[in-house]
């Protein structure tokens, strides 16, 4: 493969698209690759581009770069797709956020499981299925590579919905918690052997070794000694489970029933209910800055992320064998959670492509929560395959945060507001309201 064409969906998210582009450009091989570039909003399309051709010239790249309002335009012979689009953008984060704080349910971050995480999903989901269509019918040998959240309802959406097989979806959990705990450890990141296996956002470390030791009695002893590594969510899971789980305390608190119900265990884990609000807002004020240093020729900072997408492409264009964790449909990957739901597990990677690996059993408390999570993500799933609105509530009823915080009644009542804030973002049959 000879200067791939690398497509990026929502490449308006510009903060993101310039971390992997200079990833990407950090490849020799990968520094003539064609790249284009996609997003509905002009502005940010066309900042987008700026970016990327001054990443280009700072990376020493001869890239050729295209920028594209029409998408099936952009994904024309392409050889790769990665997917980065939000639909409904800030407003339609903060509409998650708040409608259900005004319901009694605390969020922390809100795109993966929880009310914010279903409504993400459905309206998600429409432009999922286009995009689908598009890739089969342009470019059909591409693979798709996904960094949308929530990430284990999207590619399960996405195979069951467009017939697509070249899907995986990528997040960076696994490889930043690995980083983090090398460091805490004091161990070199590059000396330590682990594997890790679960669902997106909460996988968990299940080996971790250097020098053929194990170091969970190492990270025992710290924590025994660390009163303020105790006040972590992940590190609370961890001492009464037995493995690390392979996401951040905020992410983690909203997968589970024990913590954002209680004004204590807030207090003790010292959990940021509803600070993601600022994030978001941080986010639209980082791609003002970038956009307006662009405009006036200032420097803007070009680093690498690490990030798996590039690592994927630049092993299937060479062949340099890799492995990363990648989010795919289980059958029988890890055979104590259910066949059809999306799992995250060691893939490995070449010129052959992206090849999952075997996990096996979970030991059965991590097998019970992940299936929890898989339950509630097949509902939403077939609320969208099936246009059945009714699994939209029962979907809430199922999460474990949200069924702590409200009585059934009132799930069904915050669903309607839901559905109604949304609205249009949503596909026609969803958007009724069920109040019984």
């Amino acid at each position: 493969m000879i200067n791939p064409k690398i497509v990026l969906i929502g490449a308006g998210s510009v903060v993101f698209t310039q971390g992997l582009l200079a990833d990407l450009f950090a490849f020799p091989e990968l520094k003539t690759a064609r790249i284009a570039l996609h997003d509905i909003d002009p502005e940010r399309l066309a900042t987008a581009e700026a970016a990327a051709r001054y990443i280009a010239e700072r990376r020493d790249a001869a890239a050729h770069i295209t920028a594209h309002a029409d998408r099936r335009e952009a994904l024309d012979g392409a050889d790769f797709v990665i997917n980065l689009v939000q639909i409904g953008m800030a407003e339609a984060t903060r509409i998650d956020f708040e409608i259900p704080a005004r319901h009694g349910v605390r969020q922390t971050i809100g795109d993966t499981l929880g009310v914010g995480g279903i409504f993400r999903a459905l309206r998600t989901f429409p432009f999922l299925k286009a995009l689908g269509e598009d890739i089969a019918a342009v470019c059909p040998g591409a693979w798709l590579l996904n960094y949308t959240n929530p990430m284990a309802m999207n590619v399960q959406y996405l195979v069951a919905a467009t017939g697509l097989t070249r899907v995986v979806g990528l997040c960076h959990s696994v490889h930043w918690t690995i980083h983090d705990l090398c460091e805490l450890l004091k161990v070199p990141f590059g000396e330590v052997t682990y594997r890790a296996a679960g669902v997106n956002h909460q996988a968990w470390v299940l080996r971790l070794e250097h020098d053929g030791t194990d170091l969970y009695p190492r990270l025992d002893a710290l924590i025994a000694e660390n009163e303020q590594l105790r006040r972590r969510v992940r590190v609370d899971m961890y001492r009464r489970l037995g493995y690390y789980p392979t996401e951040t305390s905020e992410h983690s608190s909203e997968y589970v029933p024990w913590y954002l119900h209680h004004d204590s265990e807030i207090e003790r884990l010292r959990l940021p209910v509803g600070a993601y609000l600022g994030i978001v807002d941080e986010n639209v004020a980082e791609y003002e800055r970038t956009r307006d240093a662009l405009a006036t020729g200032a420097h803007i900072d070009v680093e690498g992320t690490m990030e798996y997408a590039p690592q994927i492409i630049h092993s299937m264009v060479t062949g340099t064998p890799r492995t990363v964790y990648g989010n795919v449909p289980n059958h029988g990957l890890i055979e104590n959670l259910p066949a059809h739901g999306v799992v995250e597990v060691p893939c490995l990677v070449d010129r052959s492509g992206v090849r999952p690996t075997r996990a096996g059993a979970l030991p059965p408390q991590l097998a019970a929560l992940n299936r929890t999570y898989l339950s509630m993500n097949d509902l939403v799933v077939r609320a969208a395959l099936e246009d059945e609105p009714r699994h939209i509530r029962h979907a809430a009823m199922t999460d474990p945060a949200t069924a702590a915080a409200l009585r059934v009644e009132q799930i069904w009542e915050l669903c309607d507001e839901m559905v109604r804030a949304h609205g249009e973002r949503l596909q026609p049959a969803l958007r009724a309201t069920l109040a019984i």
